[in-house]
């Protein structure tokens, strides 16, 4: 999810400015996803630049709210109309990182899965205490937020579990040398001591 999306689709409920934003974008995710003030003022910036949003008269207490335009409600149509590809989701740096481990000297690929796994666990043991900690229907937004993670977390570990599984089987490819051959027209030792069983 795009800050921008997000903050197009917390103004169609009604003109806000940027602290109200922050507030409420942090509470409809669970406080899941940190934003700062920063973030919420360069994106608006930029929304309104774009001819999405405009900026309204400040306020008494000096506090300049936005509001959605037509154009910004048709963008934010489209993004909720559009599957999101994998493709447009950052990089899996867990995995990257696990494939460098393999590949570089001296790295213990073993302690960097159990590592991993270890946080991975404490992350879901965190996240489901925090799914159980409320059931109220209004909280049914940033808790299905809070799902998307529990499940993530979980197939995290599943895979972790599988790279363990796969590097336990793992076994390098060593050269192996062929027997030693007999001087020609001779017999080894053991093809002689066979022949010589059969004579007796």
């Amino acid at each position: 999810m795009s800050i921008r999306h997000g903050l197009l689709a917390l103004l169609e409920r009604g003109q806000m400015y940027g602290y109200q934003l922050r507030a409420a974008f942090e509470e409809s995710t669970g406080s899941t996803w940190p934003l700062n003030i920063g973030q919420v003022y360069t994106t608006l910036s930029r929304l309104e630049r774009d001819g999405l949003v405009r900026p309204l008269p400040e306020s008494e207490a000096g506090q300049r709210p936005y509001e959605i335009t037509d154009a910004g409600r048709a963008d934010l149509a489209l993004w909720f109309a559009t599957p999101i590809s994998r493709n447009d989701r950052p990089r899996d740096e867990l995995a990257i990182k696990l494939a460098l481990a393999l590949t570089t000297p001296g790295v213990d690929v073993r302690s960097v899965v159990q590592a991993q796994r270890s946080a991975t666990m404490r992350t879901l043991q965190e996240l489901t205490r925090l799914k159980y900690g409320s059931d109220r229907p209004e909280d049914l937004p940033w808790r299905l937020v809070l799902d998307s993670m529990v499940f993530q977390a979980e197939a995290e570990v599943r895979w972790l579990d599988h790279c363990e599984t796969s590097l336990v089987r793992h076994q390098p490819n060593r050269p192996t040398s062929p027997p030693p051959r007999p001087p020609d027209g001779g017999t080894s030792d053991g093809a002689r001591w066979a022949d010589e069983e059969a004579r007796r």
